[in-house]
């Protein structure tokens, strides 16, 4: 089982997308818990948080490392609201947590993205290293401790943004 850490920068609509996408993962047995990371104490999404029975973590710049220590698991899936696991993802996750030991300490979900985006993103890899970003999953020790994880596994499965809040 994984915990699933929710960083909130769209409100609770995109919060509740997120989540609903979240909901087959839990059936299969998936996902354990949920951690919503937002910057300032809202009352929406305490109520959407309370509702979806996931710890709401109000923490400046809403930090994964805040989320990683209310987690109830070793195996932290990193996602913003709007984000939504596209098929075949639950299958993908789960073979990686079941066969790869902490020493992997990482994977990372591919994002459909422009080309814009997509070269931005190999830039800031080259120059900052392997940050943790959203659609990572992540063993709690590298966060909780800040370690450096090792390069990315690369899972067969993708995260889209809900267009809606883009």
């Amino acid at each position: 089982m994984i915990t699933v850490l929710v960083r909130v920068t769209h409100g609770p609509e995109a919060l509740a997308a997120t989540l609903s996408a979240l909901v087959p993962a839990v059936a299969e047995g998936l996902v354990g818990d949920a951690v919503i990371l937002c910057e300032r104490q809202d009352s929406a999404l305490a109520m959407v948080a309370d509702a979806a029975g996931a710890t709401l973590v109000v923490a400046d710049g809403a930090a994964w490392a805040e989320g990683a220590k209310a987690a109830r698991r070793d195996w932290l899936l990193c996602l913003d609201d709007g984000d939504i696991p596209q098929e075949g993802w639950i299958r993908a996750v789960d073979r990686f947590v079941s066969l790869a030991g902490p020493q992997q300490s990482m994977a990372r979900l591919c994002r459909r993205a422009g080309l814009l985006r997509a070269w931005a993103e190999a830039m800031g890899r080259r120059f900052a290293g392997t940050p943790i970003r959203a659609g990572d999953l992540v063993h709690r020790r590298i966060l909780i401790h800040h370690g450096k994880p090792r390069a990315p596994v690369r899972l067969a499965a993708t995260i889209e943004r809900d267009p809606v809040f883009h």
